[in-house]
């Protein structure tokens, strides 16, 4: 089989691999890079749990080819964290109890750094929409949803 040379900026890191031209960075970043907390759910777009930042912005990395974001900033769940001190959406996550199983828990909390990052005190209805292609099975989004209204200082309607 043909491979590629293929360079990635995961976050921080120059990631210089040889990779079969149809692998999507949801396969490179798990079973080339061992970043295990992005997730592989449906593959195909439709749960979120494989969302990673690309250039600030929440994308599926299971509809990407590894081979086409060369040249851009990804960041994946493992990215956020500065050591051993939990990024302000992961920590607000666990405040609040916003993770049950946690499989879906990377995706929304990348999904709700990106809207934060452009839209710092959204209303209750805008962080619903942001996360809206994160499928939970667990929590009903409740917990989701307050945990992401407290970092942005808008009140949560009940």
């Amino acid at each position: 089989m043909n491979k590629i040379p293929v360079s990635l900026n995961v976050n921080g890191r120059e990631e210089n691999l040889e990779i079969p031209p149809h692998k999507t960075l949801l396969e490179v970043i798990r079973d080339d890079l061992n970043l295990t907390g992005t997730k592989c759910g449906c593959e195909d777009g439709t749960c979120g749990t494989c969302t990673v930042l690309l250039d600030g912005a929440a994308v599926r990395s299971c509809l990407l080819l590894a081979a086409e974001v060369q040249g851009h900033e990804i960041v994946t769940i493992e990215g956020l964290a500065d050591g051993e001190r939990l990024h302000p959406v992961q920590q607000a996550i666990v405040n609040h109890g916003g993770v049950q199983c946690g499989f879906c828990t990377p995706g929304m909390i990348l999904s709700a750094k990106a809207l934060l990052d452009k839209q710092p005190s959204p209303t209750e209805s805008v962080v619903r929409q942001a996360i809206s292609g994160n499928l939970c099975r667990c929590t009903g989004y409740t917990k989701i949803v307050e945990s992401i209204m407290a970092l942005s200082g808008q009140p949560v309607s009940s």
